[in-house]
C-alpha cells in the first residue's frame, strides 16, 4: 500500500447496495496512489464495477468513507464529483453516436463551455494527443470503428484534464488486435495530462502488465492487494480459483 501522503483516493469501510439489506460492497478498503495505474480484478459479480459507480456517485454508499485528495466525497452527485476532478469511462463506448467527433469533445468540455478560448485549446490538445481523431472531427461518432470509438470515449473524458479517471472494462467486446491500443490510450492519458487511473478489467493477463498496483475483490471485499509485479499469472489464477470455490 502506498503512503497516505501519496494517495489521491482513499476508501475505508465502504458498504453499498442496490437493494436494501443486500450489500454488494462489504467493508471494502482501497488506496490509489497519485499518478499510478491501479488495477481491480475479481470474478464476475465481485463488486468491481459497483465500486467505480459508487466512487463516481452513481450509487450512494450507506456506510464508509471515500476521500479524494483528502476530502470526503461520498454522497455527492456525479456532477459535483466530476467538478472535483474525477472522470468515469464506463464499459460501453461512451459517445453520442449522432454527434460528430468534435461535437462529442465539446460535450466533454461542457463544464467550461462558456470559456470558448479554453474549449478550443483543449480540443486542439486532444487532437495533438490523439492525432487519429483530427481528420475525423466531422465524422459522426457512430460511424467510427470500435477502437476509434473507445479512443473518443477516453478523449472526451480527458477534455477536463481529470486528476483521476475511473475506467470500467475498456477492452470488453473488442477484437484482440485492439486490446493493446486501449492500454496505449490509457498510458497516453497518464503521460500527457498526468492523470491517475483506477482500472477495472477482466482481461487480467494483459492489464496486469500495465498496472502499478493490484487489488483482488471477491464478494465485495478485498481478498488480496499489493504491487502488480508480485502477482504472477499463476498466483492470480490460484486466487481466482479460491474465490470461485469459496
Amino acid at each position: 500500500m502506498s503512503e497516505v501522503g501519496d494517495d489521491i483516493l482513499a476508501i475505508d469501510g465502504l458498504h453499498a447496495a442496490y437493494q436494501s439489506g443486500i450489500d454488494i460492497l462489504q467493508d471494502l478498503w482501497l488506496r490509489v496512489a497519485s499518478h499510478s495505474l491501479t488495477l481491480v480484478i475479481g470474478p464476475n459479480g465481485a463488486g468491481k464495477s459497483t465500486l467505480l459507480r459508487t466512487i463516481f456517485g452513481l450509487l450512494r454508499p450507506h456506510q464508509g468513507e471515500i476521500r479524494f485528495r483528502g476530502e470526503p466525497i461520498q454522497g455527492l452527485d456525479p456532477s459535483a464529483i466530476k467538478a472535483q476532478g474525477i472522470s468515469f469511462v464506463p464499459q460501453e463506448i461512451n459517445t453520442f453516436p449522432y454527434l460528430t467527433v468534435e461535437e462529442n469533445l465539446r460535450m466533454g468540455g461542457w463544464t467550461f463551455r462558456r470559456d470558448k478560448a479554453r474549449l478550443k485549446r483543449q480540443i486542439e490538445r486532444v487532437y495533438e494527443i490523439f492525432p487519429a481523431l483530427a481528420p475525423r472531427r466531422r465524422v459522426r461518432a457512430g460511424e467510427l470503428s470500435g477502437g476509434q470509438g473507445r479512443m473518443l470515449s477516453v478523449a472526451r473524458e480527458m477534455m477536463t484534464e481529470p486528476a483521476l479517471m475511473l475506467v470500467d472494462e475498456p477492452t470488453a467486446g473488442l477484437a484482440p488486435n485492439l486490446v493493446d491500443q486501449v492500454y496505449a490510450l490509457l498510458q497516453t492519458a497518464r503521460e500527457s495530462i498526468g492523470t491517475t487511473i483506477l482500472l477495472v478489467d477482466q482481461n487480467i493477463e494483459d492489464a496486469v502488465r500495465h498496472a502499478d498496483h493490484l487489488y483482488l475483490v471477491n464478494l465485495g471485499r478485498i481478498k488480496a492487494a499489493g504491487p502488480a509485479r508480485e502477482f504472477s499469472n499463476d498466483r492470480i489464477a490460484a486466487l481466482i480459483q479460491e474465490c470461485l470455490l469459496g
